[in-house]
């Protein structure tokens, strides 16, 4: 069934002596905002762990789907060739990949044909055919009905804008990145291990941030999720994986997170019946220790007087 609210929701999570979002342009160092000192994870990285949920715990439901009913595939996954995933679509609708050109006119074929420039050259597939492979790429791929998806290079699927959008994490407060030396206690080559003389040890770097309370804010519109297909099926798996990502993405590198609040405002219109702003000022996180270093270091502070008319508050952590 189609959403008919709009919804808009805040995301608390936290870290503890872990990098929640490293950034590979700087030595893979916690993210930061280099004027305010404050810590940020990326949209991208957020996504990415509820496709991972996603897969996780759809996988053993879509070995053998019944015809029609695999719906949870991720299209963005790890090594993929998004236009593989493309030809999918062309291959189960039985359509033709391949653009049809044009035939020459009389006085075209007199002229010396020219080479099209790079970015005027046809992509495969065109008109209603690429409507249908994106239809059918919403029909099968999560993500893809869920946060939207450019599928218009090489084969063409068209492009789709997602209903639900998330924004940048930041830290309440600013984050301290340590840095700390790692030793393991072997080598890669034979060549290492000689020049060591067996002593077989190779040091490494690592960074951490001893404790960090991050904010995300979403959205969910009703009218884009008509467009993709995204149901209310959809959103409460959207609303258990944003819940549960973090106990299913373990490694060394991320230390302790864990979701720690996720509210949830419903809007009766499908327009919305208050700005998204006014109520994500209604989370107020406040800071009780000087130097925080857990969850109870904070008190989050929850103003559910007066809401407005036809906006409701669902606290699903």
């Amino acid at each position: 069934m189609s959403l008919t609210n709009r919804y808009d929701f805040v995301l608390l999570f936290d870290v503890k002596d872990g990098n929640p979002n490293g950034d590979p342009d700087a030595g893979n160092l916690p993210r930061l905002d280099a004027e305010t000192g404050h810590g940020l994870v990326t949209d991208v990285a957020l996504k990415r762990k509820v496709r991972n949920f996603v897969a996780m715990t759809r996988d053993q439901a879509e070995r053998d789907p019944q015809p029609g009913e695999k719906r949870f595939e991720i299209y963005v996954r790890e090594k993929a060739i998004l236009n593989r995933q493309n030809q999918r679509a062309y291959s189960a609708l039985k359509l033709d990949a391949e653009s049809p050109e044009p035939a020459p006119d009389e006085a075209a074929e007199k002229k010396p044909a020219k080479e099209k420039p790079a970015k005027e050259k046809k992509r495969k597939g065109g008109g209603d055919d690429v409507n249908k492979a994106r239809d059918w790429m919403c029909q099968n791929f999560f993500d893809v009905r869920t946060f939207g998806a450019v599928m218009s290079i090489g084969v063409n699927c068209g492009q789709v804008r997602g209903p639900v959008q998330i924004t940048f994490a930041r830290s309440v407060d600013p984050i301290i990145a340590q840095e700390h030396s790692i030793t393991r206690m072997a080598v890669a080559t034979e060549a290492e291990a000689e020049k060591q003389g067996g002593d077989n040890r190779t040091m490494g770097r690592k960074h951490t941030v001893p404790y960090g309370l991050y904010v995300a804010h979403g959205f969910v519109s009703s009218f884009l999720a008509r467009q993709t297909g995204f149901s209310d099926a959809d959103l409460e798996l959207l609303w258990q994986a944003l819940s549960q990502m973090f106990d299913h993405d373990r490694s060394a590198a991320r230390g302790e997170m864990a979701t720690r609040g996720l509210y949830v405002f419903k809007h009766e219109s499908e327009l919305g019946n208050a700005p998204a702003h006014t109520l994500f000022e209604r989370i107020q996180v406040v800071r009780k220790a000087d130097v925080p270093r857990s969850f109870a270091d904070y008190e989050v502070a929850v103003n559910e007087a007066e809401l407005p008319s036809g906006v409701a508050l669902l606290r699903m952590v």
